[in-house]
């Protein structure tokens, strides 16, 4: 039964949002639950989205957090498709795209991030994509299967193809985490992939160059082409369809698609607006919050891929933006925001599926933190563990590649802070928690 002595409304209808509603209701709060989404579709989480749905092996539904029905019997108020607009903390009130004003008494930003966009010319052709939506991802999932079959650009003929069936190009910018998830998609559909990538290797700003050479090249032994140092500079086209992309180097590749995978933005707008504290965008900008996920309002809080903390364990303010923090922080701001003492210090996780090679990390060691890299296991058959380490022989960060149940064990010699020792660490025969203090 709710009352309305009280409501809480949170902006943002993804994993942080939904998994705050439901923490709000099984902690006991009675209150109006208010949830805006400014999808149509229900809460889901988009992992699958380049994963297990782009692949074809998860069907659409699977991907929603809640049935549909749940909602009503927890008494959640949705409003789908319905962004906020605006934002008054002092008159505690948030205004819909409709005009719809909603009073609250708390509120969580759960508004997440939005792909950055290319700016060059052409970008505005049909086959450019972008990958965060549940609607991009049904989208890609079409085109990645079209261009697995035989496809042809304007001029083809059966001759000047040597009269072999050709697959579809696929350009992708960036060689993150969702540039390399799509083009092992791709590739189990049959099309072709170049990966267009300013650094020396594949995710080097993430793992560094020791790691991103090794998915450099598992990318490679499955037929991706990457040309490193480059920037793509103009999406050419015909008739409003892609023809080929161009960089900065001067080279030219044939597309029929391009995928933007250049990272993602914070989407701040609302709080911005509102006045609220935010990040330095030279640290991953976002929404500033405390270990309570507090922002500079100490009605609003925030949560997910926008909230930037204040990280009790790593001592520094850290924007994360992986599906565990969403699953994990959204819960968080919930139970502060019902009054009690939370400070939220998660180890930040995340997990990838790339052909045969499954991967967790754990951790946080951006590039220069650290002062060397162990590994125990086989790296080249790819299983191992890889272990960041600080000069003073502290765990920073970890990575099990298909080796599997030491994500915790990894996670808990982090958070000892404890210094350990570089060949005890490379040693098979010494269990992982064994180190432990």
């Amino acid at each position: 039964m709710v009352d309305a002595h009280q409501t809480f409304v949170i902006v943002g209808g993804g994993l942080a949002g939904a998994k705050a509603a439901e923490t709000l209701r099984s902690e006991g709060f009675t209150g109006r639950v208010i949830l805006i989404c400014d999808e149509r579709d229900h809460p889901y989480e988009r992992p699958p989205l380049s994963k297990g749905y782009l692949l074809g092996k998860e069907e659409r539904d699977s991907v929603f957090i809640h049935e549909p029905a749940w909602y009503a019997q927890a008494h959640i108020e949705l409003h789908l498709g319905q962004p906020a607009v605006h934002l008054d903390p002092a008159g505690r009130t948030v205004r819909l795209g409709d005009g719809t004003l909603i009073a609250y008494d708390k509120l969580l930003l759960a508004t997440g991030a939005e792909p950055r966009r290319l700016d060059i010319p052409g970008t505005g052709l049909a086959g450019v994509h972008h990958l965060r939506r549940l609607a991009h991802a049904e989208r890609l999932r079409g085109v990645l299967a079209s261009l697995g079959r035989e496809s042809s650009a304007p001029g083809d003929t059966e001759e000047s193809r040597g009269g072999a069936k050709r697959s579809g190009q696929l350009v992708i910018a960036g060689a993150g985490w969702i540039g390399l998830e799509v083009a092992a998609a791709a590739r189990s559909y049959g099309a072709e992939v170049t990966v267009v990538e300013p650094a020396p290797t594949a995710l080097h700003g993430i793992l560094g160059p020791e790691l991103g050479a090794l998915f450099t090249d598992l990318h490679r032994e499955h037929g991706v082409r990457f040309h490193f140092g480059a920037r793509l500079t103009e999406i050419v086209g015909q008739d409003g369809m892609v023809l080929a992309v161009r960089t900065d180097d001067g080279e030219e590749h044939p597309a029929h698609d391009v995928l933007a995978a250049i990272g993602a933005a914070p989407r701040t707008a609302l709080a911005e607006q509102a006045g609220l504290d935010l990040a330095e965008p030279g640290t991953g900008g976002g929404i500033a919050v405390d270990a309570a996920l507090r922002t500079s309002d100490p009605y609003v809080y925030a949560a997910g891929d926008v909230a930037a903390a204040d990280h009790p364990l790593l001592d520094t303010r850290i924007r994360v933006e992986h599906w565990a923090n969403a699953l994990n922080g959204g819960p968080a701001a919930a139970r502060a925001m019902l009054g009690q003492d939370i400070s939220y210090d998660r180890v930040p996780y995340f997990f990838s599926d790339q052909y045969d090679v499954g991967m967790e990390y754990s951790g946080y060691a951006p590039p220069g933190s650290y002062a060397q890299v162990v590994c125990r296991g086989d790296v080249a058959k790819r299983e191992f563990v890889a272990f960041w380490l600080a000069a003073d022989g502290r765990l920073l960060a970890g990575m099990n590649v298909n080796v599997w149940d030491v994500a915790d064990t990894i996670q808990q010699l982090i958070r000892s802070g404890a210094p350990l020792e570089p060949a005890a660490l490379a040693d098979p025969d010494v269990p992982l928690a064994s180190l432990l203090p």
